[in-house]
């Protein structure tokens, strides 16, 4: 019908029904300005597609935290509840440093961002973080016997337009953004042909561990 001025329109929608997600939080420490947690596998940070209150931001908001006493100078840059300073994939778990205080969300923040300023510099991967204040390493299983104890990948990670991906999707192109991944061989599996590494990321860019060490002819298992 036509609607005309004055009408009401009202849409009954059927209730959010989110998959399941893990939910237990460890906390690892906790101050007056951060808070570190133990993220499970499965749980994504932020809310993002179906998955809109079963996140990590949300039992943040949910949940009671130690906050600085009202006589503290840190009270009045104290946020409504702490926040993620950066992202884990739901997939992988680890430590998450949430801040408290805007003063401890920038300063992180900074933190992070020096790894990417330094992978923009020293792309020949030449004195790799001399100079980071936080160090990001994670460990990944991937296809195949890695030849030599240790690699660096320096490959350029950007977004494009793929069909029926609305979105675009991030790879490796010379046109995208400075990356740089140290890649440590932990275990080799020969018998299963996998090789389980450490990898330390200089720089944050979308799936970079996925595709550094696609890049470097060894994709992660599964």
């Amino acid at each position: 019908m036509i609607l005309r001025e004055g009408s009401k329109l009202v849409y009954h929608r059927l209730a959010w029904k989110e998959p399941f997600a893990p939910h237990l939080l460890q906390v690892l420490y906790e101050d007056d300005d951060m808070v570190a947690l133990n993220k499970p596998s499965g749980l994504q940070v932020l809310p993002k597609g179906i998955f809109q209150q079963r996140t990590v931001l949300a039992q943040l908001q949910w949940k009671e935290w130690k906050m600085p006493p009202s006589s503290c100078s840190k009270r009045k840059n104290v946020q409504l509840h702490p926040v993620p300073v950066h992202r884990l994939g739901r997939g992988t778990s680890g430590l998450l440093l949430c801040a408290k205080t805007k003063l401890a969300k920038v300063q992180l923040a900074s933190y992070f961002a020096e790894g990417a300023a330094n992978a923009e510099k020293k792309r020949d991967g030449t004195e790799v973080g001399k100079e980071r204040k936080i160090s990001k390493f994670y460990r990944a299983l991937v296809t195949g016997i890695l030849e030599h104890d240790g690699d660096v990948v320096t490959q350029p990670i950007g977004l494009v337009h793929y069909p029926g991906v609305a979105e675009g999707l991030y790879v490796a192109c010379s046109s995208g953004k400075p990356a740089m991944s140290k890649v440590c061989v932990l275990e080799r599996l020969a018998h299963q042909n996998q090789t389980l590494v450490q990898v330390e990321i200089h720089s944050g860019r979308p799936h970079q561990i996925r595709i550094h060490l696609a890049y470097i002819g060894h994709p992660l298992v599964a």
